[in-house]
């Protein structure tokens, strides 16, 4: 008989959780073994529990951001990490990527989906939601015109109201790289303010609305 696969549920929001849990419901090769509510719970079942796959959210409240607790989880050398969020901004996407995360689905994708999804992470395979394949390939596609993920973290404070002050303290930068990264985004993004670039990277779907 085939070992089931050892899932932990990392969410936030008790009804989602549920619903997530219906989903794994009746199929014979999935075993929910925990579930936790935020990031830094999370990297503590990862640790303790040992699972095979951990469906990690994005968004986690107070606390470490999934993103985060993803790198933490993957450092342990065991837990594969499926995000599955509500999210595919170029930031977000990129920031879990990096962290290692082996696969991004979006919280609405089918239940076949999902549990393909899990199957896949198990054997180390990468899983995408549509969405989120696209707007890699397009990065890839075109390198030069696309934010790195330094320029994206950048703006996501400039979208949050930070001065430029604040946003190399919060970044440990120096003032005049803060101001080097903006240049750079200016350009790439075809505008010539703050208020602009937040408002095409928005649109685009490069950062969260604020």
């Amino acid at each position: 008989m085939t070992t089931p696969i050892r899932i932990l549920l990392v969410d936030d929001h008790p009804v989602v959780r549920s619903g997530i849990r219906a989903m794994l419901a009746g199929q014979p090769d999935f075993e929910l073994v925990g579930e936790a509510a935020t990031g830094e719970e999370g990297v503590e079942a990862a640790r303790a529990l040992a699972p095979d796959v951990v469906l990690m959210d994005l968004q986690l409240g107070a606390g470490i951001h999934g993103s985060e607790a993803t790198r933490r989880i993957v450092a342990l050398g065991g837990p594969r990490v499926l995000v599955l969020t509500t999210f595919d901004t170029d930031a977000d996407i990129l920031a879990a990527i990096e962290a290692g995360a082996t696969g991004y689905l979006l919280k609405d994708a089918p239940s076949d989906d999902l549990h393909a999804a899990i199957r896949s992470a198990r054997t180390g395979a990468s899983a995408l939601a549509p969405s989120v394949a696209s707007r890699l390939l397009g990065r890839v596609r075109t390198p030069d015109a696309t934010l790195s993920p330094r320029e994206l973290e950048v703006l996501g404070h400039v979208a949050a109201g930070l001065s430029n002050r604040q946003i190399s303290k919060r970044m440990f930068l120096s003032e005049t790289t803060v101001k080097t990264h903006l240049v750079h985004i200016y350009a790439k993004l075809g505008v010539d303010s703050r208020t602009a670039a937040v408002a095409v990277a928005t649109r685009r779907g490069l950062i969260r609305p604020s």
